[in-house]
């Protein structure tokens, strides 16, 4: 097959020479490192090697816990590590490809861009676009504020690192780095929005693709998070000068000692923080007076993925912390310089109690079918139309900006009454 199609997998990068597979219409590339993590530091260069490097294995998910949308989305295991910082390449034949570049969500505390669900090999061979997925520190690891420690913020510093790869090397994997798209759900998305509200991701993409970004959810004062911080060494019983030598699971055991002591917030305690230099407190305002393209958008019924027993209260809080302020985001991108699309998406399973929950819209655009065969959410669902309208317009976008509807009007994605 590979001479079939001509795809070379070995690729050049800055750090060292990578050898990758070719599966069906395209070269795999897996587990690149794109920068080192030190215990509570800024990602660090990468250091260079000799050689030819294997890239066909994931690699190592950021420590974590399970998700608590195992519920909706499933369980998944994988190999954890500290030093996890490597992403996934998946490119078409030839070269010129627009980008896309995908950072997960999970609530700034669980998963992986190497994760089955994420798999960019059908949207890499139907676009003709090259598809990146990341990893990036989660919980206390990547997102701890406390005075002699960290400043925070140390996962969007890992995704603006790995933003910076790409922008180094994507052409090497036949992509342009003048026509990347920045995607993310979820947190992944608010990530992007908060990167967008600094300077420091300045020239590493040129639009964004948002999905269910809880804009409502807002960044935690540095006051707040020092708080959050101070009560992580009071699980563990230590001084903050000790927190280097803690083991990683006795981290995480007090990280989700400190989360149920929040119980019933859907804000992780771990998260971003409006630090005056990444990011702003107000991120709505301070994006919306950006020039740049987005398609963003959310489900219908967002917070049923955590809770679904009172539907009212599901309505009010998807509004509160993901309808209103995406909302807002698109008309003041529009009213500005900027230029936003919205969508929603509506389909369901037939008796789903999730309804159109929070993730629902993640299995119509990446992944597989037997990737997603057993989340909870689906019920045994996925209709391939769906699949395809889905992806068609997300193509759309990445190449030609335009997802293919009017702006100002809301695109509504599987509306059963519609089927």
């Amino acid at each position: 097959m590979s001479s079939e199609i001509n795809l070379s997998t070995v690729v050049e990068t800055t750090a060292g020479a990578v050898r990758g597979v070719v599966e069906g219409a395209v070269a795999v590339y897996r587990g690149i490192p794109y920068a080192q993590a030190v215990r509570f530091g800024k990602p660090e260069p990468v250091e260079p090697w000799a050689g030819v490097r294997d890239a066909i294995e994931f690699g190592p998910a950021a420590p974590q816990l399970a998700s608590r949308l195992e519920r909706v989305m499933g369980s998944f295991e994988v190999a954890q590590a500290e030093d996890c910082l490597s992403l996934n390449v998946w490119a078409p034949p030839g070269d010129g490809h627009p980008v896309l570049v995908f950072l997960h969500g999970g609530g700034f505390s669980s998963g992986a861009g190497s994760l089955g669900w994420y798999d960019g090999g059908e949207l890499a061979a139907l676009g003709d676009v090259v598809v990146v997925t990341i990893n990036y520190r989660l919980g206390a690891l990547g997102f701890l504020r406390l005075p002699g420690v960290s400043d925070g913020n140390l996962g969007l510093r890992d995704q603006i690192a790995a933003l910076a790869w790409v922008r180094d090397n994507v052409a090497a994997f036949g992509g342009d780095p003048a026509r990347v798209t920045a995607s993310g759900q979820s947190a992944g998305a608010i990530s992007l929005v908060a990167m967008l509200s600094g300077k420091q991701a300045d020239g590493l993409f040129q639009q964004a693709i948002l999905q269910s970004p809880p804009l409502g959810m807002l960044p935690a004062t540095p006051e707040a998070a020092e708080r959050v911080g101070a009560k992580l060494l009071r699980e563990l019983g230590i001084e903050a000068e000790q927190l280097g030598e803690v083991p990683v699971a006795a981290l995480l055991a007090a990280q989700s000692a400190v989360a149920k002591g929040g119980e019933g917030q859907v804000v992780p305690p771990f998260q971003l923080v409006a630090d005056g230099e990444l990011v702003a407190p107000d991120l709505v305002r301070a994006v919306g007076e950006r020039d740049l393209r987005m398609l963003m958008g959310t489900t219908r019924d967002e917070v049923a993925a955590f809770f679904s027993d009172d539907w009212d209260a599901v309505a009010q809080v998807s509004e509160q912390i993901f309808g209103g302020p995406t909302r807002e985001l698109s008309e003041s991108l529009n009213a500005g310089g900027g230029a936003a699309w919205l969508f929603e998406f509506e389909w369901q399973p037939a008796g789903s109690p999730f309804r159109a929950c929070h993730c629902l819209e993640l299995p119509f655009v990446l992944g597989s079918a037997a990737a997603w065969q057993d989340a909870p959410m689906l019920q045994g669902e996925r209709p391939q139309s769906l699949v395809d309208e889905m992806r068609g317009s997300w193509i759309a976008f990445v190449r030609e900006g335009d997802p293919g509807w009017e702006r100002g009007r809301t695109r509504r994605f599987g509306d059963r009454a519609g089927d």
